[in-house]
């Protein structure tokens, strides 16, 4: 799974993909510092890994991972291709979600490509260079099914023609893609094979100053209405914060510097799970002498799906799945012991 961070230039995109990734992507204090798309492989934090490793010693511990994508800053006018608008849109078309930072803090050391700081004007003119971008995709594969559909009586070309129609509709009025909602499999089937950009789930992060990191400011508040009733999601970081966190060595030392911030958990690993939970993505995971490790699904699979994951061959010869609950296995200590237990108690009474 692909997130791609998305935002106008200079509102920290660069800054909190360094702390995400170790990949380090330039930042500095001008438009397109970051011109090509950079990708770092970043650990989903899960507590459970920790604690399942001591009791079973493995050799390794394997944490589920995520691809992060640094996608250069857009401008007005990209979905004609003004500034880097090509690169931009084609980079995100190969993404499974989108982060979309928003600079939320004053600083008059850092410019704004606009000359001042309003994120829901950020926020509104990425959004319409996407649907723009959708609207052309969607008017052009109107023109090419429309006849079938009309004339040739195809019955999977008017579905997708209701489906565009649909979308075109939604586009034109400043909405986007993800808003429209379909009821029958045809129509979702049709939807997905369009690949519009605005479908794609999205994750506004609110790039704060140090002081609002815990709380929020007049800047979240706006955003945070800007986005309702849209099905997108929200979070308050501090990059700065997060970057000087990254600097500290041991684990007790970031512990200390987020409690003095009021904060119980570093904005990266929060970031992280939204990305996880955004994608629709769950793990279970097995544990043994070897390793424990953390395998990804989507959340609604069946055991057989979930099976295929850890190998294609286990999906096709699937017969059952024993699954242990985590809480049991940290109660009981280890999987002996878990089955003692639920053969005594699943036994008759003597």
């Amino acid at each position: 799974m692909k997130a791609g961070i998305v935002g106008l230039p200079n509102v920290g995109k660069s800054t909190l993909f360094n702390c995400l990734s170790s990949a380090k992507a330039q930042a500095a204090n001008f438009p397109f510092c970051t011109i090509d798309a950079q990708m770092g492989q970043v650990s989903v934090p899960d507590e459970r890994l920790t604690k399942l490793a001591e009791l079973v010693h493995p050799g390794r511990i394997v944490p589920a991972v995520c691809d992060i994508v640094d996608i250069a800053g857009l401008v007005k006018g990209a979905s004609k291709g003004e500034g880097l608008g090509n690169q931009f849109l084609a980079n995100i078309r190969e993404c499974d979600a989108i982060i979309h930072v928003l600079r939320c803090f004053d600083n008059g050391n850092i410019v704004h490509v606009d000359g001042s700081v309003d994120p829901v004007r950020d926020k509104e003119i990425i959004d319409t260079e996407l649907q723009l971008k959708d609207l052309e995709t969607v008017e052009a594969r109107i023109k090419k099914v429309e006849k079938a559909a009309r004339v040739g009586g195809d019955k999977q070309a008017k579905i997708e023609l209701q489906v565009l129609e649909a979308y075109r509709d939604a586009l034109e009025q400043g909405k986007s893609a993800r808003t429209v909602t379909f009821e029958t499999e045809d129509e979702n089937a049709a939807a997905k094979g369009l690949f519009l950009l605005t479908t794609k789930p999205v994750l506004y992060v609110c790039n704060v100053d140090d002081a609002s990191a815990s709380t929020g400011n007049n800047y979240t508040e706006a955003v945070k209405k800007a986005i309702e009733g849209e099905d997108a999601e929200m979070l308050i970081i501090s990059a700065q914060t997060e970057a000087d966190i990254a600097e500290l060595e041991s684990y007790e030392e970031k512990q200390m510097f987020l409690e003095d911030m009021g904060l119980s958990e570093s904005g990266c690993n929060r970031l992280i799970k939204a990305i996880y939970h955004l994608l629709t993505l769950q793990t279970f995971i097995t544990a043994g002498e070897m390793e424990v490790k953390a395998w990804t699904f989507r959340k609604g699979w069946k055991a057989p799906q979930c099976a295929g994951v850890i190998h294609t061959d286990f999906e096709k010869g699937f017969i059952r799945a024993e699954v242990i609950k985590y809480e049991d296995y940290i109660k009981y200590g280890s999987e002996a012991a878990v089955r003692c237990i639920s053969d005594l108690m699943s036994s008759p009474l003597s």
